[in-house]
């Protein structure tokens, strides 16, 4: 019998900290797995963070920073185990709507007429593969503004095929994930669309293989998934260090895969 694979994966934040501030963290993965540590500090006194319980499994981190130094460092490990997620009806209306980065409803139109009525998930991820170069872009671009630059990032490949699919009526959604086989290692997003009743994961950047993803969050794009979100008060995030691998070999490259 083969050896389950273990997944090992975490990050390590860095932040000056001028005026105290909130800290929402997504880093931890989603479902409480059997082993993992978030340890916090600030000028090297822990700092206890409280977790709040989101959508999809997803599990956030609030802490209070006082002023300082401050280091948020995640650690887990973990035998992913196949567990097809199925589309309830609400998640799947909730999936057609526009949001923040991904305007659907400005879209629908173009897409109509370019992919027609025959258009399909994979088609899609293929098409948006095709199209853009992995560079770089702006917090604030939306799949708008990538469909124009025809550059991006992960979270810019997933929110245009996400954008693109609302807009043809096929429901999707983002999540953020670490990525063994990932290169450069980052945190990375994906879209998930909704194929036969199961969520089904397509990423478009082919970068990493689709089954080691480790979900951290999910949601409408990543204004729900961000790793990191500051409430009030003054801080700068000075390092992003993020790893994750596997202790057998990585699968194949395969650009989807049950979610």
């Amino acid at each position: 019998m083969r050896t389950p694979t273990v997944t090992t994966a975490g990050c390590l934040l860095q932040l000056t900290v001028d005026e105290p501030t909130t800290a929402t963290l997504a880093v931890a993965v989603a479902a409480a797995p059997a082993s993992e540590t978030l340890s916090i500090t600030v000028d090297g006194v822990t700092v206890e963070p409280r977790e709040v319980a989101a959508h999809h499994g997803t599990r956030l981190h609030v802490v209070q920073l006082p002023a300082g130094s401050a280091v948020v460092r995640y650690d887990v490990e973990v035998v992913p185990v196949p567990a097809p997620r199925r589309v309830s009806e609400l998640e799947a209306m909730v999936a057609l709507r526009p949001s923040r980065y991904c305007p659907s409803d400005q879209l629908a139109p173009w897409a109509h007429k370019e992919f027609g009525s025959s258009a399909t998930p994979e088609g899609v991820t293929d098409w948006v593969f095709e199209r853009l170069t992995y560079g770089s872009s702006r917090p604030v671009d939306s799949a708008m503004d990538t469909l124009i630059t025809n550059e991006g990032v992960c979270r810019d490949y997933a929110h245009l095929v996400i954008c693109v699919l609302r807009a043809l009526d096929i429901p999707a959604r983002l999540a953020s994930a670490y990525a063994p086989g990932l290169y450069p290692m980052d945190f990375h997003a994906v879209a998930e669309v909704a194929v036969d009743g199961l969520w089904q994961v397509f990423d478009a950047t082919k970068m990493a293989p689709a089954p080691t993803l480790l979900r951290i969050a999910t949601g409408q794009d990543a204004a729900d998934t961000a790793f990191l979100t500051l409430t009030g008060g003054n801080a700068t995030l000075t390092w992003t260090e993020v790893w994750a691998y596997t202790d057998g070999d990585l699968p194949a490259n395969a650009p989807t895969h049950l979610a």
